[in-house]
């Protein structure tokens, strides 16, 4: 059984939750749960429906793990793409267009105020030691995409990039860090 104080590497990690050990999957969450709700409640924008969604990645990741290619990238960047999809197919849902048009003062005045709780902790992961080697025009494209929850669309209008700029420089990203964790 693990604790919560023990780590275990990405591989064993892996290989425990493909044999669908219940404690993998606690160490999983325990480890990992608060920056992947960071990640959907940047596009979702709301507590609830986040936390639902989170529940749902997790789900998802424990049926799917066989799907999983070491080949193709970091655990945790699946993960986070399990996330991102999840949180932006909700957004797309009926049920949400609905809740959308009865936003009130109130849930914008307590979104302010938790984001500041919902702060990724990239540092607990090694993943900001690997970023901060990139140029800082990457840096920033895989920030906004990848920790704060951003479309490339939305960077784009956002930060008044050219969308074509946008996915160059996460391309070029991709492939200094492909390069920088001797990924082939």
């Amino acid at each position: 059984m693990l604790t919560i104080a023990s780590t275990i590497t990405e591989q064993e990690l892996i290989t425990r939750l493909m044999k669908k050990d219940q404690s993998a999957l606690d160490y999983l969450y325990n480890r990992y749960s608060g920056a992947l709700y960071g990640v959907v409640l940047r596009i979702l924008k709301k507590e609830e429906p986040a936390e639902e969604v989170l529940q749902d990645v997790f789900l998802k990741i424990w049926d799917k793990i066989e799907n999983y290619d070491p080949n193709k990238g970091k655990l945790f960047t699946w993960m986070i793409n399990i996330a991102r999809n999840q949180a932006i197919d909700k957004t797309r849902s009926k049920e949400n267009s609905k809740i959308k048009k009865t936003d009130d003062i109130d849930f914008l005045v307590h979104k302010i105020d938790s984001q500041q709780n919902s702060q990724l902790e990239v540092d607990s992961i090694g993943l900001k030691e690997v970023l901060m080697k990139l140029p800082v025009d990457q840096f920033f494209i895989v920030n906004q995409l990848y920790l704060q929850g951003y479309t490339q669309s939305e960077v784009a209008e956002e930060f008044n990039i050219p969308l074509g700029t946008v996915k160059t420089r996460l391309r070029l990203a991709m492939i200094e860090l492909r390069t920088l964790l001797n990924i082939k």
